[in-house]
């Protein structure tokens, strides 16, 4: 569909709706929606936009939906009653981890103030012997810097000797470089020198200009140190006479969160179909897009099939702490034994499916587009065919992305479950062959607001400037595109039902108990069929 006429049609859809969002209740599943055709046309825009509703209204009350913190347990709430309406009987599974609360602070006060990002632009230690917290103001003391650098690994030496901060004042924040010896010495030894705080940047050479942990053992370590990419530290070296402050704040300890699982009561338990979206979001933000998006279209795609009866077990799951590392699948992975793990035939995930300036993207599981930093299951290939048998069905373009294994499904492809997705987008900036596929914002993010306070339905925080010029091409809820999301609900739902009745592509299962041991025993010609029966 052309783009202007992506803009006629959102119009016409959402004219009813009042600027607060107030969606109608969804209309519950009928017995009948057991087809592509039929479960598209229930799983509405505004079914999905109720969800994310919801999601915004809990993180209004309690600040965000992260793990570990009130509004997640209010999210699993909201999801559990939601599918026990439908009539599923979910499980709630409990999993304890590490919790972290960062509040860490890398300032420059003047000249030319600037706010650095923890865990983007530089993050705390993570030394053996405890990361001390306190914050620290002074003056910026670069210590024997070694900017564009040239030769082999280790050729900074900054900070590795007593003598490479004589002259440093007392209370100066010491700006050091990795290289040459342990990260411990070099804080220790600006400490010892009368430093307040320390700076530790990368050393510029390929491979090393990112984000890593400071490790080691620090013993005796007691003012807050911090590690800064090599562009961070460049930034604070290249401005003369600089105070900055730093602050190392953070709570750590062990908390509980949960997963949601609930199955449709008919199916072959042999030739499971999963299909899953993390529920949490970020701290100090509602993650309406990340990942409310994905979450919401799974739950109104499960609602609506409450009632029906495919030859495969549907199991859908809304998972905890992604945003901690992964952490709710691995566990339920973890929890599954070596026959459980068979059983599952494949996995679908949906993780941010409505980024404002959007592509539509596909998990590239053929390779065609990006060659894949992880091993991919046989039959992954197979299941980005039938996203983009979908996206062909409805007129939209669409393209490869990166199977990286950095979101759910990466702990079902470590144990060889074929897996497949939709991505819209996150920090990587549109290009101008995407805009001209797409429309939008040339080189601005695909998700401005990706794992921002500013990802929610109200436009709060939001670049003003930046969100009317994406309005000029796309209708958008605070963060929500509504054209990629409504497109994307109906790719979630024909995928899963498709799948629900045949995984003949997959893993040559073309009927309960019946295995012809070859994926592609149905052509696709065939599958794309279901698009339009």
């Amino acid at each position: 569909m052309p783009i202007n006429n992506r803009r006629v049609w959102a119009v016409a859809t959402i004219a009813a709706l009042s600027a607060s969002v107030a969606f109608a209740s969804p209309a519950y599943a009928a017995p009948n929606n057991n087809s592509v055709k039929k479960i598209t046309k229930a799983v509405t825009l505004e079914g999905v936009m109720e969800h994310l509703e919801a999601f915004q209204d809990i993180a209004d009350q309690y600040g965000d939906r992260a793990a570990g913190r009130p509004g997640y347990e209010a999210s699993v709430d909201y999801v559990v009653a939601e599918l026990e309406a439908a009539g599923y009987t979910p499980t709630v599974q409990a999993f304890e981890f590490d919790y972290f609360d960062e509040n860490n602070e890398l300032i420059r006060i003047s000249p030319n103030p600037r706010v650095f990002a923890d865990e983007d632009e530089f993050t705390r230690n993570t030394f053996d012997s405890g990361s001390p917290e306190g914050t620290a103001t002074g003056a910026l003391y670069p210590v024997d810097l070694v900017l564009n650098p040239a030769g082999p690994a280790n050729s900074s030496n900054s900070g590795c000797e007593a003598a490479d901060f004589a002259g440093m004042p007392a209370g100066s924040v010491a700006l050091v470089q990795r290289g040459t010896c342990g990260f411990a010495v070099k804080v220790l030894n600006a400490q010892a020198a009368g430093a307040s705080a320390v700076i530790v940047m990368n050393e510029g050479q390929p491979g090393r200009t990112g984000l890593i942990n400071m490790i080691g053992d620090a013993t005796g370590l007691t003012i807050p140190a911090v590690f800064a990419t090599y562009a961070t530290g460049v930034d604070l070296a290249s401005t003369p006479n600089s105070t900055v402050r730093v602050t190392v704040s953070y709570d750590a300890d062990v908390r509980t969160a949960w997963n949601v699982l609930a199955e449709t009561s008919a199916g072959n338990d042999d030739n499971t179909v999963m299909a899953g979206a993390h529920l949490d979001s970020v701290q100090d933000g509602a993650g309406i897009n990340d990942n409310g998006s994905g979450s919401a279209a799974l739950l109104e795609t499960a609602i609506q099939m409450s009632k029906t009866k495919p030859n495969n077990t549907v199991r859908f799951a809304w998972w905890g702490a992604e945003e901690s590392g992964l952490l709710g699948s691995e566990h339920y992975v973890a929890s599954l034994t070596d026959e459980e793990i068979g059983d599952i035939a494949l996995y679908l995930n949906f993780d941010m499916i409505a980024s404002p300036n959007y592509t539509f993207g596909i998990y590239d599981g053929d390779e065609s587009d990006f060659t894949a930093p992880v091993v991919v299951p046989e039959g992954s290939a197979q299941i980005e065919d039938v996203f983009e048998s979908f996206y062909d069905s409805v007129g939209e373009p669409y393209k490869g992305t990166e199977f990286s294994g950095r979101s759910d499904y990466g702990p079902f492809i470590a144990v060889g479950v074929p897996a497949g997705g939709l991505f819209t987008g996150a920090e990587a900036p549109k290009t101008a062959a995407e805009a001209a596929v797409w429309g939008g914002v040339p080189a601005a993010q695909l998700d401005p607001c990706y794992h921002e306070p500013c990802d929610n339905l109200t436009g709060e925080g939001h670049d003003d400037a930046l969100y009317a010029a994406l309005e000029e091409y796309y209708d958008l809820v605070g963060n929500i595109n509504l054209w990629a999301l409504d497109v994307n609900s109906d790719a979630v739902a024909a995928a899963i039902m498709t799948f629900a009745f045949d995984t003949s592509t997959v893993n040559g299962v073309s009927a309960p108990g019946k295995s012809h041991g070859k994926a592609n025993v149905k052509s696709l010609e065939a599958m794309q069929n279901r698009f339009s029966s």
